[in-house]
Formats: structure tokens, C-alpha cells, sequence
């Protein structure tokens, strides 16, 4: 029997509905009238929302890795959002832009602007810290943050960052792979439980993956050891 379910919630609306019955062509149809709203319905909209599993763990321990990953992930999954917005910014604005030279010229303002607002943050971020927000740079963009900063900048550039952060143990190549990793499996069980508390604010991921096969997945891995 499946751990996680999809449920649906019925729209705030449905608590002001009406059904009628009209006949249309011999045949009785119902219609749904909602309060303010002049058209009739044959159905209601409804909001999809995952009821996620209840957590367990095997020992205190394990409870313990969870909860510092926790907050890890929600201190630094707002960077990795931002991060992709500001992707999404730049490659939309430079598809706009016909002169190569000013594509160029563009690029070097916005990745000035970035380094500024994300610079003395990121410095606050300790080695963990850094390396999960690579991983979610990952999820949110589709690219590894190495391949970032060499279409941004050039290879020499991402050669060079990606070994000055293996000096702090950080591989820029690092990928999001909840499929294979268990604590990517985490990290996204993690998100998934703030989005839907509202702590976090869901930005849609540029990968595929479907977080109730991921979750069956390794539920059933768990139990079949």
C-alpha cells in the first residue's frame, strides 16, 4: 500500500456552492453555482496538495543529521531560488540583445550585480552550507554552478574557482541526484514539507523527477535492506 498519497483540497469557494439540477436536451445535468460568480460550473478546480509521509528515524542520531540538514537547506535554498531568477533575467534580456558586443557588455554588468549581492553572503556560508547550495543551483538552474561560471565567464575561470573550492572540500560539478543520493532524497523531502508549511516559497525545479517515486523508492529500500 502506497506511503504517500495525493490528496486534493476543495477550493474555499465550494463552502459557498450551490447544486442545481437544469435539463438540457432530455437530459437532467447538474450545475454547481458559487456565490459572486455568474457562470455555472459542472465542476470545481481543485488545489493538488502531496500528503507526505510521516518521518521516522532509526536512532537518535539519524533524527539529529536530519535536522542540522533541515536547516542548512532552508538557509540556503533562497540563494539558490535567487539564483535562478537571476539566470532567468539574463538569458531572456540577452535574447533581446541582436549586437554581440553588447550581449558581452550586458553579461559583465549583470555578473558584477551578482557577485556584489550574493559575495558577503555566501562568505557567511560554512563548507556544508556551500556544498548544498550548489546542489540546489543545480536543481533550480539545470546547470551545475561550474558550468555557470564558464558560460558567464570562460573555462580557465570555472578550472579555476572549482579548485580553490576544493580547497574548502566544495566541487562546483557537484549535481542534484535524489534518485541515487539519499541525502539529496533528504534535502528534497525537506523542501517539499517547508513549501507546503509556506516557510519556503516553491520555485519550480529545472530537473525531472517525481517526488512520490522518490519516496517509494527509498521507503522501500529502507525496508527491504
Amino acid at each position: 500500500m502506497n506511503r504517500l498519497l495525493y490528496l486534493f483540497f476543495l477550493i474555499p469557494g465550494f463552502l459557498l456552492a450551490q447544486v442545481h439540477e437544469f435539463e438540457q436536451d432530455s437530459t437532467d445535468v447538474q450545475y454547481i453555482i458559487i456565490e459572486g460568480d455568474s457562470i455555472p460550473h459542472t465542476a470545481i478546480n481543485l488545489n493538488e496538495v502531496v500528503l507526505l509521509h510521516k518521518l521516522k528515524f532509526d536512532s537518535n542520531e539519524d533524527r539529529r543529521r536530519y535536522l542540522i540538514l533541515r536547516r542548512k537547506t532552508i538557509k540556503v535554498y533562497p540563494y539558490a531560488k535567487l539564483a535562478a531568477e537571476r539566470l532567468q533575467t539574463l538569458n531572456d534580456r540577452i535574447d533581446s540583445i541582436e549586437r554581440k558586443s553588447d550581449k558581452k557588455r550586458y553579461t559583465k554588468i549583470i555578473q558584477k550585480y551578482i557577485e556584489e549581492e550574493f559575495s558577503e553572503e555566501l562568505k557567511k556560508l560554512t563548507r556544508t552550507e556551500g556544498q548544498i547550495l550548489v546542489k540546489l543551483i543545480h536543481r533550480q538552474t539545470g546547470q551545475t554552478t561550474f558550468d555557470l561560471v564558464k558560460d558567464l565567464r570562460s573555462g580557465w575561470r570555472a578550472f579555476w574557482f572549482n579548485n580553490t573550492a576544493r580547497l574548502f572540500d566544495i566541487s562546483l560539478k557537484e549535481e542534484f541526484d535524489p534518485w541515487n543520493n539519499k541525502e539529496d532524497y533528504l534535502i528534497e523531502d525537506i523542501l517539499q514539507r517547508n513549501f507546503q508549511s509556506g516557510r519556503l516559497e516553491e520555485q519550480q525545479s529545472a530537473l525531472d523527477f517525481d517526488f512520490l517515486e522518490l519516496t517509494q523508492k527509498w521507503l522501500n529500500e529502507k525496508d527491504n535492506p
